[in-house]
């Protein structure tokens, strides 16, 4: 199993864990050419486009939502680090 290959990591903090994850989802974004989608998830990718491109003030900002729902403001941006 991985977690074997990998057991130093365990025995880092959960904020240290927290700060290799984020390292790690980093530099996969960093490369989205190398993550493969699906047919289904084009089709639905290009549904939402068409969607937004027919009526783009049909939608809502993210900063409207946090504004309505500080919960989602707290979840996205609050951070804690050890």
């Amino acid at each position: 199993m991985i977690a074997n290959e990998f057991s130093k990591i365990f025995e880092m903090s959960v904020a240290q864990r927290i700060l290799l994850v984020e390292e790690l989802w980093d530099s996969i974004a960093d490369n989205p050419e190398a993550i493969p989608i699906t047919d289904s998830q084009k089709k639905e990718l290009e549904k939402r486009l068409d969607a937004y491109y027919a009526s783009p003030e049909a939608g809502t900002s993210w900063e409207l939502h946090a504004k309505r729902d500080p919960k989602l403001l707290k979840e996205r941006y609050l951070k804690t680090i050890d």
